[in-house]
């Protein structure tokens, strides 16, 4: 297994770690800052530092099919280390931190749009989420307002666990249809905007609302009967 260290700490940028698996399918090391692909949220990029200098471009983290560890999938071409062979691995922070302003950012567009939430993506600096809205699409320039003035309480962000138990006895906290929240271990991460908003989510968030910055709603668009797609941005 490998450790999430991005789980408890979404701020760290560096950290050393053992390899423990390196084929072409990817690099397993026993704990890591680098998130893996889920949930809408991308893998994170970055580096890995050899014992011997050379440096690898890890270019996309995803979880192994058994969900055993974590894979980091470096470029191809460079070479690769050996199991028990200590490693330092730097994270593509702003590009990081663009995606947890977004993340956080739809956790509030949640609270703005309080439907179904039937899809969504995080990208680098944008994002969206797909709605069930029965009736009139919401008004473009209202939501995006909306959305500022939440961002600007400057809400702290945290996160604490409750038993797979406790979250089946309050379904209400799982706002996404096609997106369940991540199990397996027998307890279940929430995410909380102090006054705002909670629930079950595994990416990686800013500390405050605060740190997310202006917000621009880039479209609001039509993809079914009732499903409407709203894009946002860094403004």
């Amino acid at each position: 297994m490998t450790e999430p260290l991005f789980r408890e700490d979404a701020y760290l940028t560096t950290c050393e770690a053992t390899v423990t698996v390196a084929d072409e399918a990817g690099i397993v090391v026993d704990r890591t800052i680098f998130y893996a692909q889920g949930g809408g949220q991308p893998g994170d990029r970055g580096s890995m530092r050899l014992p011997g200098g050379a440096t690898l471009r890890i270019a996309d983290t995803v979880y192994a099919p058994d969900r055993s560890g974590i894979l980091h999938r470096p470029e191809p071409g460079g070479p690769l280390p050996a199991p028990g062979d200590r490693v330092t691995l730097e994270l593509d922070w702003p590009l990081r931190e663009k995606r947890m302003r977004i993340h956080t950012a739809l956790h509030l567009l949640s609270v703005v749009l309080p439907y179904p939430v039937t899809g969504g993506s995080i990208g680098e600096g944008e994002g969206r989420l797909d709605f069930d809205i029965p009736d009139t699409p919401p008004d473009r320039a209202a939501v995006e307002a909306r959305l500022n003035a939440l961002a600007e309480q400057d809400a702290p962000v945290s996160f604490r666990w409750i038993t797979d138990e406790e979250l089946d006895a309050n379904p209400g906290l799982v706002k996404t249809m096609s997106v369940k929240p991540p199990r397996g271990t027998g307890r279940v991460r929430l995410v909380e905007i102090a006054g705002i908003d909670l629930q079950p989510c595994g990416g990686t968030h800013v500390a405050r609302t605060g740190e997310i910055g202006r917000l621009a709603v880039t479209g609001i668009e039509n993809k079914g009967k009732q499903n409407r797609r709203v894009r946002i941005a860094l403004a």
